[in-house]
């Protein structure tokens, strides 16, 4: 078997990490000037350069980042198993996430998590758009992104939009509208038109268009954006439901934005059609690292939660 020097894996590790040879050389307790020539053995060992240095500027070449992809990965695989093997393996994790997933479904969620399985060290690393499938950013993810033939998944979610407002605004829109029903009563009792009348909220981060979301919910409908509309426009979805909840008029949400928490109560479900976003929520982990005891056990009780939720 031929390795590269063994002792330089984790000095280029922590460089590539902290984007810095003098960070690295604290963090590792040697000196800059040993964090260098660990460096230039390990270009010299592969005959090419890892780092590009400009100044104080220094960035990974792309071998450097697809070497940093594969060392970084077996050098937590081999912490891992070592920690097994001593029988201290305390199941930490970095799990990152969808901001508005993490706020209303998850979050609420980790007391429970943290009684059933108090070994499990959950740290969340949220993000707005999906997060780049790599042991460098989490060691597990939710996403919708199933690119990565590298990785493994798990359907929690296939996700629809269905609009929903305030309980106080639903009792405007029935005095309104001259409705006598109470709500959840005839689900498709309100025409689409109808909800023109109203202010439509709307999360461009969800079609990444300006009213991509009322846009696509008008389609099922068979026809367009009603020229009266009046739309207010949110980078995102957690923002459009805080203005929903405050009165300030309807926005399309999903079901785990209200799956279960206590201010679920505040929305009314209007009785209208939903639309179908075509965005599938999954758990993923990287195929090597399936046989890790935390990553089954997070993989299990999440399935479990959607499940219960009739997410899945």
């Amino acid at each position: 078997m031929k390795l590269p020097p063994l002792k330089a894996l984790p000095v280029f590790e922590a460089v590539a990490r902290l984007n810095s040879f003098s960070l690295a050389a604290e963090e590792l307790a040697v000196s800059q000037s040993a964090v260098s020539h660990q460096i230039k053995q390990l270009e010299t060992y592969l005959g090419e350069k890892l780092f590009l240095r400009s100044g104080r500027q220094l960035t990974l070449t792309e071998d450097g980042k697809q070497y940093l992809e594969a060392v970084g990965s077996a050098l937590l695989q081999i912490e891992r198993a070592s920690e097994q093997m001593l029988g201290r393996e305390e199941s930490r994790l970095r799990l990152a996430c969808f901001s508005s997933f993490a706020v209303r479904w998850l979050i609420p969620r980790l007391p429970d998590l943290q009684r059933a399985q108090p070994q499990l060290d959950l740290a969340l690393e949220m993000t707005i758009q999906n997060p780049q499938l790599s042991d460098r950013v989490a060691d597990c993810f939710i996403t919708i992104d199933t690119s990565s033939s590298a990785f493994s998944y798990e359907l929690l979610y296939k996700e629809r939009l269905f609009p929903v407002c305030s309980s106080d605004y639903w009792q405007r829109i029935c005095r309104q509208l001259g409705l006598d029903r109470q709500a959840g009563e005839d689900r498709e009792g309100l025409a689409p038109e109808q909800l023109a009348a109203f202010p439509l909220l709307s999360t461009q981060t969800i079609f990444n268009r300006q009213a991509g979301d009322w846009q696509a919910w008008y389609e099922v409908a068979g026809m367009g954006i009603p020229d009266n509309a009046r739309i207010q426009h949110f980078s995102h979805m957690l923002l459009a439901l805080e203005a929903a909840r405050y009165h300030q008029g309807i926005v399309l949400t999903n079901d785990y934005m209200l799956s279960t928490l206590e201010d679920a109560d505040d929305f009314v479900r209007l009785p209208c059609h939903h639309v179908i976003t075509g965005d599938r929520f999954h758990f993923a982990w990287k195929t090597s690292r399936r046989r890790e005891l935390g990553i089954q056990t997070l993989r299990r009780w999440l399935v479990e939660q959607a499940e219960a939720d009739g997410l899945r």
